[in-house]
């Protein structure tokens, strides 16, 4: 049973919702609010910083909030209505999509996944609720959108100092984990003993900016997965002959590449990217102690002399984040503010920015995953301006800057998603407030 909480008058609401689909109603009153640079500093403010959310999530309803009750109540019947079709067990979905691909094996956790999901939020303020919010599940690709504030979060302490610069220059020699030496002492004799993801001349030419925009047509294998086995060319002859793109020519959505970047972040960072995530945004912006971002089971080095996990970028071959819907409003929230939490800033303007530049090759696609309504051919029903982070599922954070409005959605058909939006954009009756 799916439960939708609109903050609104009870006739209204179940008039509206329950002839659409079956689904129960409760009225919810609102609650009191309670959560660079080399250091976070105050974020320059007007009057006074604008609200967001403390352990406690103040609500506001629909009409408070200027949105049309009726109207609202109607895009959340659908988004119920409009489920996903692929299994809820996330293993079974695998192996009927990606686990078909050449070396599609899982090689990290899945988990089933619950009902239809949702979060709205205008002004900070919570006006709907809908499924199971509270619940941890997969949020797959929209992990890249966590990957990239981890490595926006090294540049704005100059762990590197250009998104120009090449990447290899950066990253120390990497060894993967071992448990146990060698039973007969020299049977590796002449084998290569670190993982080196850019030994090519292609790859040493790969920049930090064409990792993000996933332009850099990366080649080689890491954690027993080559990149030319994701999303696979129908030409087989191809896979591994084909010769190689100038970096920042050519967009290609490409997981292994995400996890390249992954381990070079590790790198940087020199410590677990589920430790700075925590230390610099998740604590920061208050979200729960429930998320978990996990890599794969092979996917472990010796990073000065500890056992350390290589994230992923996303649940292709499981792994990735495992988070709630309230702990994905709050990201949405703060990329909303573009880095900005009450008072404090946690990612720099100048990282918002390049996050929210259009690639070159594939305008809707800024810094992973941040995906542009540019020119609106992402979303035509949504404003120019909004953007959002996407995650197989479906799963998406979808922020409209210009309606102050953020919008989490899960387990909703892919082809479903625009008009979804088109029926809450639909809903406002009023500019943005705070």
């Amino acid at each position: 049973m799916i439960s939708v909480r609109l903050f609104t008058d009870m006739r209204v609401f179940r008039s509206a919702l329950l002839s659409a689909v079956a689904a129960t109603a409760a009225l919810v009153f609102s609650t009191p609010l309670n959560a660079q640079r080399p250091a976070a500093r105050p974020a320059a403010t007007a009057a006074r910083a604008a609200y967001v959310p403390g352990a406690v999530w103040e609500r506001r309803s629909p009409a408070a909030a200027g949105v049309d009750s009726a109207k609202l109540a109607d895009a959340i019947a659908f988004a119920v209505a409009r489920e996903a079709r692929a299994p809820r067990d996330m293993e079974e979905s695998h192996y009927r999509s990606f686990g078909r691909e050449p070396f599609g094996q899982g090689i990290g956790p899945f988990k089933p996944r619950g009902e239809p999901t949702g979060v709205i939020l205008r002004g900070g303020y919570v006006v709907a609720s809908w499924g199971e919010p509270d619940r941890v599940d997969m949020t797959h690709s929209v992990t890249k959108s966590f990957l990239s504030a981890a490595l926006g979060l090294a540049y704005d302490r100059r762990l590197f100092t250009s998104v120009r610069d090449t990447v290899w220059k950066s990253q120390a020699p990497t060894y993967a984990l071992r448990l146990t030496a060698p039973s007969e002492p020299g049977a590796t004799y002449g084998h290569p003993m670190f993982l080196d993801p850019w030994g090519t001349p292609h790859n040493r030419s790969i920049t930090w900016d064409d990792m993000l925009r996933q332009t850099s047509d990366w080649e080689g294998t890491l954690w027993g997965k080559p990149e030319w086995a994701d999303r696979p060319a129908q030409n087989a002859a191809e896979w591994t002959t084909r010769a190689r793109k100038q970096p920042g020519t050519a967009y290609e959505y490409n997981d292994v590449r995400v996890n390249v970047l992954a381990l070079a972040a590790t790198n940087l960072w020199r410590r677990s990217l589920p430790e700075v995530l925590q230390e610099h945004v998740m604590g920061p912006i208050g979200a729960s102690r429930t998320w978990r971002w996990y890599g794969y089971d092979n996917a472990w080095i010796t990073l000065d002399g500890r056992a350390v996990q290589v994230v992923s970028g996303g649940g292709h071959w499981g792994g990735g984040m495992f988070i709630n819907a309230w702990d994905m409003a709050r990201f949405g929230l703060l990329t909303q503010r573009r880095g900005v939490w009450g008072e404090q800033r946690i990612l720099s303007e100048e990282w918002v920015t390049l996050s929210l530049t259009p690639t070159v090759p594939q305008p809707t696609y800024g810094y992973m995953n941040w995906f542009l309504n540019t020119d609106r051919k992402w979303m035509p029903s949504a404003p120019a301006s909004a953007f959002g982070h996407v995650g197989n599922g479906t799963n998406l954070v979808f922020v409209a800057p210009e309606q102050d409005l953020v919008i989490v959605v899960r387990w909703i058909e892919n082809n479903a998603i625009d008009e979804f939006l088109g029926k809450v954009l639909a809903a406002i009756t009023t500019g943005a407030t705070r």
